[in-house]
């Protein structure tokens, strides 16, 4: 939101608004499936040039999508606030949108949203209609809700019991769906749980919802789905029931509610009872905190380094080595500490980062080692600002042999070493951000799974980014935005901390939008960590809840 900011004067906001977006009926642009889509909000600034706000999740083979991601907004009654929502047919990674199919576009003013709540309207391509399905025209709805100032936050556990089996040759995928009722008696989903495969009896990991997401008032109506997930698109509805948020509320006295889950076509026939129970094991009632609100609080974001010294990247005299550097002509490696650094760098008050590398033969004794100071200081390794890193980085580069393997581990656990410590603070003081460039394929992936499901429960985030054009597709495992990773031993991660992105996908765009896309989830990752052991700006951290999610204190 930081940019929205950027592009406004100073004025007064009325109120913040959460904007919610679903299509209807959109053409579908793929030959073997259906559309993948994606709606992306820009407002018009001052100067007359729209600039993007930020952009939904992708949707899988789906052509009616309701978007769970909400854009939150300032609303000026006294302007006239311009708005544009695009939608796409994603099939690709690359951040940028030419490469996309377009799939229509909507122009109106938060004015015309706020006062015709909610508004649907066609979805348009040069001013005319787009014919979805059937030939039926595409249109979007756009659902604004007043974003209350201090919020409170949900984290609720469900199980279930005795699901219907709706798989022919399985059990069932079941996942659950949350909706607040609309002012026309419709219902909007606003958040989701993961998929819980081939399980009867599921029980869901901890789903975060803002309480005012659910309903404009306690005693609201909430409805819950449960579903039978299928890659295709085309989930089986398993059965629903209907709560409050005040109703749940009663689960955060260690009070178990249950509810049966009704299929409303299998209702009424002889002998149907339910299609299974569903269980709110806990609800954890908190404050919502922002990212801002940490910073003002007096938290210092910590910034390090991790460089790949392998021989995969080819001799640094070579001008086709990655390392290669060029008189005015900075190698990616040297492109991403830049545009990464001089973001980061003003969260961190000292100015001092240290900078490691991996992979190398070091001096004096030219041995391998995954894990070493560039500056060649081991008490010593930070280096003044982002330039100091440079130079660092250009010195080590003289002394070094490039070697191998590509491992992880040792430099997670290095920082973790630090956020541990930092853990054992009195309040919300220091968090860690770890940036590691690399030129391809991590060779020890059991342990840099394990450093990353132990390093979960530290304030610690980690972003790679991968140099080159080495095939990394196995690294996405580590990001893992479609459920929490587990390591060999079956320990899950308490958090999502890893960003992956390839500098190759901004090939084509300005290097701001890689330090936009890398560090966009830190400020959640940050908010997350602190929501997890109960901290708020300025206090002090909960030893007991250390004890409760398996943390060790020692």
């Amino acid at each position: 939101m930081a940019s929205v900011y950027a592009h406004r004067a100073v004025a007064e906001p009325v109120s913040r608004v959460e904007l919610r977006i679903s299509c209807q009926n959109l053409k579908n642009k793929d030959t073997t499936s259906k559309s993948d889509p994606c709606c992306v909000l820009s407002m018009l600034d001052k100067s007359g040039v729209y600039f993007e706000v930020g952009r939904t999740e992708n949707v899988k083979n789906c052509l009616d999508p309701q978007f769970i991601h909400a854009f939150e907004i300032d609303y000026y009654f006294e302007e006239v606030q311009k708005l544009q929502f695009s939608v796409y047919d994603i099939d690709n990674k690359t951040p940028t949108l030419n490469d996309d199919d377009f799939l229509g576009q909507l122009d109106c003013t938060l004015g015309e949203v706020v006062s015709n709540c909610p508004l649907t309207k066609p979805l348009l391509i040069k001013g005319k209609p787009v014919k979805g399905k059937k030939g039926a025209g595409s249109t979007i709805t756009v659902t604004a809700t007043e974003i209350a100032k201090t919020q409170e936050i949900l984290i609720m556990t469900f199980r279930a019991e005795k699901l219907d089996k709706k798989d022919v040759m399985g059990k069932s995928d079941p996942y659950l769906e949350f909706c607040r009722a609309l002012p026309d008696g419709t219902w909007q989903v606003v958040q989701k749980t993961e998929v819980v495969k081939k399980n009867l009896s599921p029980r869901w990991r901890p789903v975060e919802i803002k309480a005012s997401r659910l309903g404009d008032t306690p005693d609201s109506p909430v409805k819950i789905n449960c579903f039978d997930y299928d890659s295709d698109g085309s989930s089986d509805l398993i059965g629903s029931f209907t709560t409050s948020v005040a109703e749940m509320m009663q689960a955060a006295s260690n009070k178990e509610l249950s509810w049966p889950c009704i299929n409303s076509k299998k209702a009424g026939k002889k002998g149907y009872k339910n299609s299974g129970t569903v269980f709110l094991m806990s609800c954890v009632i908190t404050k919502d905190y922002s990212f801002l609100d940490f910073i003002l609080a007096g938290l210092q974001v910590n910034f390090t380094v991790a460089i790949d010294f392998t021989g995969s990247n080819g001799d640094p005299r070579d001008p086709q080595s990655l390392h290669c550097i060029l008189p005015n002509h900075p190698n990616q490696y040297i492109q991403a500490i830049q545009t990464v650094g001089t973001v980061i760098q003003d969260y961190d008050s000292d100015q001092c980062f240290p900078a490691l590398g991996f992979g190398a033969k070091v001096p004096p004794n030219m041995e391998v080692s995954h894990e070493f100071a560039i500056n060649f200081n081991a008490s010593n390794p930070f280096c003044i600002g982002i330039n100091g890193i440079l130079e660092a980085y250009r010195t080590c580069l003289s002394q070094v042999v490039l070697y191998g393997p590509t491992n992880f581990s040792p430099v997670i656990y290095h920082v973790a070493k630090f956020a541990a410590t930092a853990q054992q603070e009195q309040g919300a003081k220091n968090y860690y951000v770890l940036l590691i460039l690399t030129d391809g394929e991590i060779t020890d992936v059991a342990n840099t799974i394990r450093a990353i499901v132990y390093a979960s429960s530290l304030p610690l985030s980690i972003i790679i980014v991968g140099v080159g054009e080495a095939d990394f597709d196995k690294m996405n495992v580590l990001d893992s935005d479609d459920g929490l990773l587990a390591d060999s031993a079956g320990n899950r991660a308490k958090r999502d901390i890893v960003q992956f992105v390839p500098i190759r996908n901004f090939r084509n765009a300005p290097l701001e939008m890689l330090s936009k896309h890398v560090l966009a989830e830190v400020p959640r990752q940050v908010c997350d960590y602190y929501r997890m052991y109960g901290i708020t700006p300025g206090t002090g951290i909960r030893m007991n809840q250390l004890v409760q999610l398996g943390v060790s204190s020692g």
